[in-house]
């Protein structure tokens, strides 16, 4: 009788085990289609949606091997009424099941960022799922959402490895335009006086070649300027010369100094320490932007004094960011967003101009710039000390 009982119990022990060990809705990783890009576009009075699809079995093994085969990229197209119907009408020709929770970057067409209700429709979607984050790059585009999504980086390492995936390893090395992740532009276009610049995701066919074949490769081109939940305007690189300064996070840049016609020195800036006050003056608000700034000698072509550098990149600083608000205002576009200070220091006067609409600023709101450049040292050669 004993030994019957130890049986049961052994047999009763071993069943849940075996139960335990099977994975009854497991799916197999090699047969799902993994979305590591989405876009969004507008036609005809619908939405056109298109993902990217990557072989991570292929990624893999290009990224132990780095000059390793070609990746292919699989791009899929849908279109509906809604961001929903659009977005299922890839299911039906997707012959795998999709996974969303790789996804990568976002990127919007020109077309598609002409009204807000789009942006909205478009994220209320995509916040809703859950498989996918908050944190993820997004980019407005001029170029064929095929042609972004097909475009590979160098080297034929991870199709994951370009600016649209991963911008903050070319910000921190060129600082620019900063990367916006999607919870930060929700965020903006919903603050009163919130103002994103979400930058413009191009692809240039010149600059690299694999031996003799043109390579294209991602950059950023310019950024769109909102207002509210539209895209009011777009700015080139050029345009926006002057707003790289008044970011927080920015990590490296470079100015010629005195210019780019004739330079004596190539200067690296970093760490900007960014204020903005207003003083209202015969019912005119008036700005001031006070920035301060550490900076280094990356290449001198000239024997000047640490005094002469400070004050040449001062001088060329103060420059472009006057250039960038004159061309802001003449397309009354509040770059800098001066008026976010007016709207968090005077609430009261930002209240009595925004009821008044029209645009808030003018080319002689920006009274004062003040530029302190802190040269921190020259590399291992030493400047002219007489």
């Amino acid at each position: 009788m004993k030994r019957v009982c130890r049986k049961l119990l052994l047999l009763a022990s071993v069943i849940p085990m075996l139960v335990l060990t099977s994975c009854w809705n497991s799916k197999d990783i090699q047969n799902m289609a993994y979305v590591t890009g989405i876009g969004f576009d507008f036609k005809d009075g619908k939405y056109i949606t298109y993902v990217q699809v990557l072989n991570f079995a292929n990624i893999a093994k290009s990224e132990t091997n780095l000059s390793g085969r070609n990746v292919p990229t699989w791009i899929g197209k849908g279109e509906g009424t809604t961001v929903t119907q659009s977005f299922n009408s890839i299911y039906s020709t997707a012959q795998l099941r999709v996974f969303w929770g790789h996804v990568k970057a976002i990127v919007f067409s020109d077309k598609f960022l002409e009204e807000g209700e789009r942006i909205r429709s478009s994220y209320d979607f995509v916040n809703r799922y859950r498989e996918i984050r908050y944190n993820i790059p997004i980019y407005g585009t001029r170029e064929p959402m095929r042609d972004i999504f097909s475009t590979k980086s160098n080297l034929n390492i991870s199709p994951l490895q370009t600016v649209m995936e991963s911008p903050e390893m070319t910000y921190s090395q060129r600082s620019s335009i900063m990367p916006l992740y999607g919870y930060k532009l929700v965020a903006l276009i919903n603050e009163l006086a919130g103002a994103p610049l979400l930058p413009s995701l191009a692809i240039d066919r010149e600059a690299w070649t694999e031996d003799k074949d043109q390579k294209p490769m991602f950059k950023i081109d310019g950024a769109y300027f909102f207002q509210g939940s539209v895209a009011k305007d777009w700015f080139s690189e050029d345009d926006l010369q002057g707003y790289r300064w008044m970011q927080k996070k920015l990590q490296r840049s470079i100015i010629n100094i005195p210019d780019d016609i004739e330079p004596k020195a190539a200067i690296v800036l970093e760490k900007p320490r960014t204020t903005v006050h207003h003083v209202v003056r015969d019912g005119h608000v008036n700005y001031t932007i006070h920035l301060k700034i550490n900076a280094y000698v990356d290449e001198l072509r000239r024997n000047l004094k640490k005094q002469e550098i400070e004050d040449m990149a001062a001088q060329a600083i103060e420059k472009q960011i006057r250039y960038t608000f004159k061309k802001g205002t003449e397309r009354k576009v509040d770059i800098f967003n001066l008026t976010e200070c007016l709207y968090r220091e005077n609430p009261k006067k930002w209240r009595e101009l925004n009821k008044e609409g029209g645009f808030m600023i003018d080319k002689e709101s920006l009274v004062n710039v003040k530029v302190d450049v802190k040269l921190q040292h020259s590399g291992k050669y030493k400047l002219r000390v007489d």
